[in-house]
């Protein structure tokens, strides 16, 4: 009679909920490009056994695509996907990254670099800036970035995987190119494309979105949406309208130009950010090409005043014609709502300044992966996913203000708004630390550690008033010592790495074919 645990007879109908629970859950991406193609790819190499995943994209709609220059976490996603680094790299035509260089936002013809590096020796109480502030009024400590060896090596065009040291470094790209590489991917995964313009977005009873009808008259159903159609937000706010909040009191840069040139001089390993009247324009090198763009106003500079100053100002032969892009910075309301999530521009837009806006794809598409639901969706993963999201993006939008609000110019009408604007709370506070103290913290893992806010506050021209106490228990001896061992061996690691240009041709040459 005695029956073991687990052996008993099933009640009737559990079959049939055991089967249902089997069932492959239906996502359907709505549209392609960057946060199309990264979706799709994680989805496909991670969940391939458990859901069915569809992509809508339309070969007649552009993508913005000019996304080119990214940050070291887009290393992590590709390592995560099992890409062939230099395989991608010769693929994309791509170089290596390892900063920004920000011309003229604090002064007219001055110069930093915001590196990806760590700078110097911190202690456990105090950051490196705390040290080297007490060696400059020692009259014995150099600039803040000589003690960076991500910084030199970039200063000096040089380049080298040095894993044993952790060099940080992060990709120039074409943005449309590894899109399609990660297509191959998400496809050789089971992932489905349907090529074709979306008509409707069809809602069910229940208020969730149920499916797709596209022009050619197709319907495609699914279980959980992903709005990736763009600035369009078609899913997230044409159908599910969750609304906008506007950031462009804090960011008023509404247009950018993008055109492609051909190259004049090797590539350098970083980012280009060169502040002009009314905001700024990139330079980012590809192997075979140079990516150009400008950001601006419209409110201070006009469209054909943008596009004469940025061809005015490129260097070597157009590529492609000017396009002119629309933008108004800020955030959806929410970036999960019911059944549908928004990745990418559909989700919000910052402008690239810092090289965020893949990152943030590659965030969105993580965190999905982390909350993805068995079953049905739930309200507490929704809320998660939402508070993460506007966390993460208000921090970015703080670490953006910063550049434009800590800034000596007043030359123009554009400089004097950005310099005299209000500026958020948190915002405020963390220049007011470093202002009065030299004091940095980092929250929540945010994106922009203490040496990200260290480097821009301080290229930016904000000295901080004093330092750490633990820094005046060293001697002079001691803190001379201290600073010179540092930049000795940064300047002997970057003094034996090769050129960038040397070093891309014998570890990713560039394929002679495009994707």
């Amino acid at each position: 009679g005695c029956q073991c645990a687990g052996l008993s007879p099933r009640p009737a109908g559990s079959l049939r909920i055991m089967t249902e629970a089997r069932k492959k859950k239906r996502v359907v991406i709505a549209g392609g490009g960057t946060a199309g193609w990264m979706t799709a790819a994680a989805m496909g190499k991670v969940l391939e056994k458990v859901c069915d995943v569809t992509l809508v994209e339309s070969d007649a709609i552009g993508t913005v695509g000019v996304g080119e220059a990214t940050i070291p976490t887009l290393v992590t996603y590709n390592r995560l996907l099992g890409i062939d680094e230099a395989q991608l790299m010769s693929a994309l035509r791509a170089t290596f990254k390892l900063g920004i260089a920000f011309e003229n936002w604090t002064d007219v013809g001055h110069r930093y670099i915001h590196s990806f590096g760590i700078t110097g020796k911190d202690h456990w109480t105090a950051g490196f800036q705390h040290f080297w502030r007490r060696g400059r009024e020692l009259g014995v400590a150099g600039e803040f970035g000589d003690y960076c060896l991500e910084l030199i090596a970039a200063e000096q065009e040089r380049f080298k995987h040095l894993p044993d040291l952790g060099l940080n470094y992060a990709y120039h790209l074409d943005a449309t190119a590894y899109a399609g590489f990660l297509r191959e991917i998400a496809e050789r995964h089971g992932v489905v494309r349907r090529e074709g313009k979306i008509r409707e977005v069809r809602r069910a009873e229940d208020g969730d979105i149920g499916s797709l009808f596209l022009e050619d008259g197709s319907e495609i159903a699914g279980d959980l949406f992903v709005d990736c159609t763009g600035f369009r937000a078609l899913l997230i706010d044409g159908a599910l309208g969750v609304g906008y909040e506007d950031w462009s009191h804090w960011l008023p840069c509404d247009r950018a130009i993008a055109v492609q040139t051909a190259s004049v001089h090797p590539p350098r390993p970083y980012t280009r950010s060169i502040a002009h009247e009314a905001g700024w324009r990139w330079q980012i090198p590809l192997q075979h090409r140079t990516g150009n763009g400008t950001v601006y106003c419209s409110r201070y500079m006009s469209d054909d005043e943008a596009r004469g100053k940025l061809l005015g100002d490129i260097e070597g032969e157009c590529l492609s014609e000017p396009r002119l892009l629309r933008f108004r910075t800020g955030t959806r309301r929410a970036h999960w709502h019911r059944n549908c999530i928004a990745i990418g521009l559909s989700s919000g837009f910052i402008e690239p300044l810092e090289s965020t806006s893949i990152h943030m794809i590659q965030r969105s598409v993580m965190r999905l992966m982390q909350m993805f639901p068995r079953e049905g969706v739930h309200q507490p993963d929704i809320d998660e996913f939402n508070r993460q999201t506007a966390y993460e993006i208000e921090h970015i939008r703080d670490f953006i203000i910063l550049h434009y609000h800590l800034t000596n110019r007043t030359d123009t009408p554009f400089w004097r708004h950005c310099r005299t604007m209000d500026i958020p709370d948190g915002l405020r506070h963390r220049m007011a630390l470093f202002q009065q103290a030299g004091r940095v913290f980092r929250a929540n893992d945010e994106l922009f550690a203490e040496n990200s806010w260290t480097q821009v506050m301080l290229g930016q021209g904000l000295m901080p008033q004093s330092h750490h106490p633990v820094a005046d228990v060293m001697t002079e001896a001691e803190v001379t010592r201290f600073l010179s061992y540092i930049t000795e061996n940064v300047n002997k690691t970057v003094a034996g790495l090769p050129m960038h240009q040397d070093y891309l041709g014998s570890y990713c040459p560039a394929t002679k074919s495009d994707l």
